[in-house]
């Protein structure tokens, strides 16, 4: 029997196996788990979710020729870069969950905008008719910040309600949805006139807290910022302060500073849920009924490339991730 060159650490599932054996034909793989002892000689690749927790006995000495790493989730700011060497390609699942991202980032914006939390407290009561919090986004500014796939999506969703788009990415460049692109050093040029902020932003070296106090007190007081990134980009503390005190600002975040995945928990250093002006959701934006097929299809379509000789995409840069 060949030994494996694709090593695999998720979860044994009908669904993982029948879509590597239908799309990698010729490439000998197995699943791998904490009680695996290897070492696999031949593995040039593998597909993890959390290496650390589904391998953590595995060293690279272990898989010599190993050359390239395909992340079934996103985000790569919890990735062990430093148990890989540099030589090592890593990959992140980008785009894979954008359109149900973005769906669910349109949906805590517009439930903001409409006070649809304050309309169903006013239900409970036995309340009718508003309380004149309720707002059009017609005619509104939307920044994006990270203008990638996430944020593609959102635009095409909400350039038909009569929005302007507006962008920020690292380097500046033209978009057909974008009306202005600002680039990440001119953060807070751009957020001082705009009136939805929608942040997809990856947690990174150079991400990590860019909106502080200051920062927010640079947006317009009665501005909507949505967050489906990662919670990080921004201060935990100084967002609290700023709905506390400024009740016509309003937030919605999917993400969160302290998740315990294991335990599917969310640990809360402030009430944000008890706030009037706040809208959460249990980092569940990449959850639907087509995400999970979705999110293999495209790993193992990244895997297909790298076998057959072709630069694999989002191949991650270790420098944004760890300093070195």
């Amino acid at each position: 029997m060949a030994q494996s060159q694709l090593l695999v650490s998720l979860p044994p599932e009908e669904e993982i196996s029948t879509a590597i054996t239908r799309h990698l034909v010729r490439i000998p793989w197995e699943y791998v788990g904490p009680s695996t002892p290897g070492p696999w000689p031949e593995a040039r690749a593998m597909l993890v979710g959390d290496p650390g927790r589904e391998i953590p006995g595995w060293t690279f000495a272990q898989t010599p020729r190993l050359e390239f790493v395909q992340r079934l989730w996103t985000g790569l700011d919890r990735f062990p870069f430093a148990r890989f060497p540099p030589s090592v390609r890593v990959s992140g699942n980008v785009g894979a969950f954008a359109p149900a991202v973005g769906e669910h980032a349109v949906t805590l914006l517009l439930a903001l905008a409409q006070d649809v939390r304050g309309d169903h407290e006013r239900v409970r009561e036995g309340q009718l008719g508003a309380v004149g919090r309720r707002r059009e986004i017609r005619g509104s500014t939307l920044l994006l910040l990270g203008f990638g796939e996430i944020a593609t999506e959102v635009a095409q969703r909400l350039k038909p309600f009569g929005v302007r788009i507006e962008g920020v990415v690292r380097s500046t460049r033209a978009h057909p949805l974008v009306e202005r692109m600002f680039p990440a050093s001119s953060l807070r040029e751009a957020v001082r006139g705009a009136d939805l902020i929608v942040d997809c932003r990856p947690l990174t070296l150079a991400t990590k807290g860019t909106i502080d106090e200051a920062l927010l007190r640079s947006m317009k007081p009665k501005a909507i910022y949505v967050n489906v990134g990662r919670a990080a980009t921004v201060d935990e503390e100084a967002l609290f302060r700023h709905l506390s005190t400024h009740p016509e600002f309003r937030a919605g975040m999917d993400v969160w500073w302290e998740e315990e995945h294991t335990r599917d928990r969310i640990h809360h250093r402030f009430p944000f849920p008890e706030l009037p002006n706040f809208l959460g959701s249990p980092h569940n934006a990449a959850e639907s009924a087509d995400t999970g097929a979705r999110g293999l299809s495209f790993a193992i379509d990244n895997l297909a490339r790298f076998f057959s000789g072709e630069t694999p995409r989002h191949v991650a840069n270790r420098r944004d991730y760890v300093s070195e």
